[in-house]
């Protein structure tokens, strides 16, 4: 599965050091990750929270006003996300603390940069494995979860026929889909008769998805059979 949509989710650093700070911010730059904010105390990383919505904290558990455990159990009553702990505090007590707490993973300083960059791949495969990625076709990228077309930085709404006619050829990518399975999919048990509909509404998907609607590069017809679905790295 591709989960370089997970290099797109919030990630909240928290550590009192701006060394430090400096020095992860790059690590996941350069690793890929585009979404960071950073905070030095609970009530700077409260503050922040409450403004970027992250959906993974990274945590120091000495911090200047009090420490990584109570910032940990604060973040959570807002939301569950995962945690890692990052942190010089190696003592055993400490680490299961953060564990029966809910941390999800638990790193001593100093640390090397593959350490913590294959850590936090890990955690975030677990953590948001069920999620829809963006599909990725020629000219545009199709978003499930919001139901559009992200094309040239318009986001453009899906009706539900054309949602599902998209989520059947997605969940065959690469594969022919016959007419009659797409008008099932559409139009449910009875799908005879909505042959022309089924065109009509390829054509309006073609319009949102294809930089040439006329000379289609992702939504392809196969003559006599049906339609295929083109995703790219697929």
């Amino acid at each position: 599965m591709d989960y370089n949509f997970l290099k797109k989710k919030r990630i909240l650093l928290v550590d009192d050091e701006q060394e430090l700070l400096n020095m992860v911010v790059s690590i996941l730059k350069e690793d890929g990750y585009e979404n960071i904010a950073t905070a030095k105390s609970v009530k700077e990383a409260l503050k922040v929270a409450s403004e970027t919505n992250p959906e993974l904290a990274i945590l120091d558990i000495m911090l200047p006003d009090s420490d990584g455990f109570s910032l940990m159990e604060q973040l959570k009553q807002t939301k569950d996300y995962p945690i890692l702990f990052l942190t010089a505090r190696g003592e055993d007590e400490d680490k299961f603390k953060g564990f029966g707490l809910g941390a999800d993973d638990y790193i001593v300083k100093p640390f090397l940069p593959k350490e913590l960059t294959l850590r936090i791949g890990a955690i975030l495969r677990r953590s948001y494995k069920n999620e829809n990625p963006l599909v990725k076709l020629h000219a545009s990228e199709i978003d499930f979860d919001r139901a559009e077309v992200i094309k040239n930085g318009e986001h453009i709404a899906l009706t539900a026929k054309e949602y599902d006619l998209l989520l059947a050829l997605y969940l065959n990518t690469g594969k022919i889909v016959t007419i009659d399975a797409l008008c099932e999919a559409a139009w449910g048990d009875n799908p005879f008769g909505y042959e022309n509909s089924l065109m009509a509404h390829i054509r309006r998907i073609r319009e949102k998805i294809e930089e040439n609607p006329s000379k289609p590069t992702s939504l392809i017809t196969i003559r006599g059979l049906g339609y295929k679905l083109n995703v790219e790295g697929k």
